[in-house]
């Protein structure tokens, strides 16, 4: 018994990592860490590649589909169809999903990697950038990211409560989440009461003073990291009316005959929307784009313990090997406001020490998804998929193909005898082993019992679901 919880928990190091079997009738199973887009879409290329293979899905919380359930804006129901997808290939008996249980806390890696012959680490990014200046710990300042898990029911975020007092919010940013978050807040509740966000986010917004929100970036209009769809999206809303200065581009219109048609097609509707001008008194929220703008403070208001202003430096651009980068004029600027959302990005970590990790980059050190060391040896049976690989960059399409790219290395790892077939690797034991410690795993089964549950509470308020957020309700809904 001493020996089997210090494997499980990683107390003790092991002298043999992987126990090799001679059946040849055995089957490969691969365990992937974390349930969002990344990891599904592994699976479901492994199964496809490798059809004798069976995966476990592993997820730290007790409901799966990670960003697709609560990073996807509630106003995009069309995103979320890909869970149809992930719940047939979750239903046919060759994935397996567990969830409630969160690696090196509940379990060890090195448990994982003792039982499987395989080990995707493919759990995103949880952890934000920062800006790094004076007053970001001020009152009214918030991650965008804990905002987006705030109003789309992720339990660690349901209590942040944000203070929507003021006419004037800032997002720093100029990203999809940060078109995102400036959408929440000028859509009104009007167009929102039937999505599926939270039913307290939808009252906080009820009574939101915002009226303007400011999208400020600190490059030009030809780097921002929205996508054409985002801003489109905004331009149309029919409660918002956009503010776009161009004034320090008289030249952006002939710069786009050298551009990539993506890149061009959404400058021009820059361009269009900052000539488009239309008065109506029905459009009661503004929506106000700035561009070449760095903030440098976030200025107290008179009680010196909440939001008061944004100090930013105007930048200019200077051409360099890596692309235009914005340098300060040592001119300054102060937009007042009295909230402030911070996204400029995502971070990963580290879920164990073993792991070769780029502390810069954020990323798991790898090639195609293999994990390697610095010295480019590889560490065998490990991989990496979605944003833990490559950086929390790209849409759904994109974690998609870079999921299939670390599929399609498994599988020919598989194929040639590169990894090993274990005995001790059956579902059944690895269940055995988290409830001998006391843990409740949650099944797939499990999670559709809370998934009959959250859209019977949608019914009642006319939306597709009301997402439940406390842990301790989901495990009573699996118990009763």
């Amino acid at each position: 018994m001493r020996s089997f919880f210090l494997r499980l928990f990683g107390q003790r190091k092991t002298t043999k990592l992987f126990h090799t079997s001679t059946v040849c009738n055995s089957k490969a199973r691969v365990c992937i860490i974390g349930s969002g887009p990344a990891g599904f879409y592994t699976a479901h290329r492994l199964i496809k590649r490798y059809p004798e293979a069976e995966v476990d899905i592993w997820e730290r919380l007790p409901v799966p589909y990670g960003l697709v359930r609560f990073g996807v804006a509630p106003d995009h129901p069309e995103v979320k169809n890909v869970i149809n997808q992930f719940h047939a290939l979750a239903s046919n008996g060759k994935v397996n999903f567990i969830g409630n249980v969160e690696i090196g806390k509940s379990v060890s890696l090195q448990y994982l990697r003792d039982k499987y012959s395989g080990v995707v680490l493919a759990y995103g990014a949880a952890n934000d950038q920062t800006l790094g200046i004076p007053g970001e710990n001020l009152k009214g300042v918030y991650s965008a990211r804990q905002f987006v898990g705030w109003y789309n029911g992720v339990p660690e975020n349901k209590d942040l409560s944000p203070d929507l007092r003021g006419e004037n919010s800032v997002i720093i940013g100029q990203g999809n989440v940060a078109i995102d978050v400036a959408r929440m807040l000028v859509s009104g509740v009007e167009l929102l009461k039937n999505t599926d966000i939270c039913e307290h986010a939808l009252e906080t917004l009820r009574s939101s003073e915002i009226r303007s929100v400011y999208l400020v970036g600190r490059r030009g209009p030809l780097e921002a990291a929205f996508t054409i769809k985002e801003l489109r999206e905004m331009v149309k809303l029919p409660t918002c009316k956009m503010h776009i200065d161009l004034s320090s581009f008289p030249d952006l219109q002939k710069s786009l005959l050298d551009v990539a048609r993506p890149r061009r097609r959404l400058t021009e509707l820059l361009i269009k929307s900052a000539r488009y001008n239309e008065e109506t008194s029905q459009r009661h929220f503004n929506c106000n784009i700035l561009f070449l703008r760095s903030p440098v403070e976030i200025i107290p208001d008179s009680t010196n313990h909440r939001v008061g202003g944004v100090k930013f430096e105007i930048n200019r651009l200077e051409e360099s090997p890596g692309g235009p980068r914005a340098v300060g004029t040592g001119k300054y600027e102060v937009v007042k406001c009295n909230t402030v959302f911070r996204s400029i990005g995502y971070k990963s970590t580290k879920v164990d020490d073993s792991i070769p990790f780029d502390h810069k980059r954020g990323i798991v050190i790898n090639t195609r998804g293999r994990i390697h060391n610095e010295n480019g040896v590889e560490v065998k049976g490990m991989y990496c998929s979605g944003w833990v690989k490559r950086g929390p960059v790209g849409v759904i399409l994109t974690t998609m193909e870079d999921a299939f790219e670390t599929a399609e290395c498994i599988a020919q790892d598989l194929q040639e005898g590169k990894l090993n077939i274990l005995e001790a690797s059956e579902y059944d034991s690895v269940i055995k082993d988290l409830k001998r410690l006391g843990q409740r795993p949650v099944s797939f089964i499990d999670w559709e019992k809370i998934d009959n549950q959250e859209k019977e509470l949608g019914r009642f308020t006319g939306k597709p679901r009301e997402k439940i957020v406390e842990v301790k309700d989901m495990m009573k809904i699996i118990e009763d």
